[in-house]
């Protein structure tokens, strides 16, 4: 069971800022922004390139919501970044797929 999956079923606590039927949002717990929440599905999906067609729907879905929760945020007027880590060099560090919503400052390019 990995991290995220414990989060889901509460045997980890979690900051939790939304949650329905297909996905929780959560603070992460070593913000790199003012605001730093992470996007999961409930669904278990160990990243972006194991997701398949029958997905799509799920996948919209996280977008839609991270975007809802930047405007509960108030971060949604000036601006903010989602960022999808896959792999070893993409950064991921939690075999199941996130999206990092960032925001609450100017964010560089590139990320590094």
């Amino acid at each position: 069971m990995t991290l995220f999956e414990k989060i889901i079923a509460r045997e980890i606590p979690a900051e939790i800022v939304f949650e329905d039927d297909q996905c929780l949002a959560f603070r992460d717990i070593s913000p790199q922004a003012p605001i730093h929440i992470l996007i999961i599905p409930k669904k278990t999906i160990a990243r972006i390139a194991a997701a398949q067609a029958d997905d799509q729907s799920l996948l919209g879905h996280l977008l839609l919501t991270a975007a809802e929760i930047a405007r509960r945020e108030n971060i949604a007027p000036a601006g903010y970044r989602l960022v999808i880590n896959n792999g070893p060099h993409g950064g991921e560090t939690v075999p199941h797929l996130h999206i990092h919503l960032l925001g609450g400052r100017h964010l560089n390019w590139p990320p590094g």
